[in-house]
């Protein structure tokens, strides 16, 4: 489902190409909660140096566009306009930095807990694309086209490496939350980087990459990883 999903629904004969960091929400950006789910404001929590993190991001063009998983919902832990609720107080949080998000999306689906009224989420949920798809979709219709080749998924789980690979988009697999490292080896869903956090996957890979492009077009030389490394298949 969508917060802020975009009213626009003009054609646009030009459209502008935009790179995008779809980041998953918690483990990612807010602490997550192992075991359980967010489901109160007060267990709300940036992450460090997260909003430093994708106020670089913003400032260096990429638009922000949050996919997150938000199965609560079916199982009764957390009611649908809490999550909302959340999600708003977190943009509040960010925007302090200069680092709000242009789009969120959320699937309550889970394929345990059947429910009439979400089953057309089903390929919402992560590691499907559909959420993606759906931002790709809005974003359009503002007249902005995607550059998936210059725009990436980063999140804590191996569903987020997957929905990234899936999407055609740079997968990066950051090691809070649940650090899902031996998952992604298991399933072979290898991602292009791993990073501490998300502020080292933006501005000492995501961001360095950027500066190499500029400085040597047609170099294929590897960005500075400190802090982090590429994981071999």
């Amino acid at each position: 489902m969508t917060q802020g999903k975009s009213q626009v629904s003009d054609s646009y004969s030009v459209m502008t190409k935009v790179k995008v960091l779809f980041l998953d929400r918690d483990g990612t950006i807010i602490y997550d909660k192992l075991g359980g789910y967010i489901s109160t404001l007060e267990q709300v929590s940036m992450l460090p140096r997260a909003d430093d993190g994708i106020a670089l991001a913003k400032s260096a063009g990429y638009k922000i566009v949050i996919i997150t998983n938000q199965a609560g919902i079916a199982k009764g832990i957390v009611t649908e306009p809490r999550v909302i609720e959340i999600n708003e107080y977190m943009q509040r949080m960010l925007r302090e930095k200069n680092a709000e998000y242009d789009l969120i999306y959320y699937s309550p689906y889970h394929p345990h807990y059947p429910k009439p009224e979400f089953e057309k989420f089903a390929l919402w949920r992560k590691p499907e694309t559909g959420m993606v798809d759906e931002a790709i979709k809005d974003l359009a219709a503002e007249g902005f086209e995607v550059d998936r080749s210059q725009s990436y998924f980063i999140g804590d789980k191996q569903v987020d490496v997957a929905c990234g690979i899936n999407a055609g988009l740079h997968p990066i697999l950051v090691l809070t939350g649940y650090a899902e490292q031996s998952q992604c080896i298991l399933r072979q869903t290898p991602p292009e980087y791993i990073a501490p956090d998300l502020y080292d996957a933006i501005a000492n890979y995501i961001l360095a990459k950027d500066v190499l492009a500029k400085d040597a077009p047609v170099s294929h030389a590897a960005a500075d990883t400190t802090g982090g490394a590429a994981m071999q298949p």
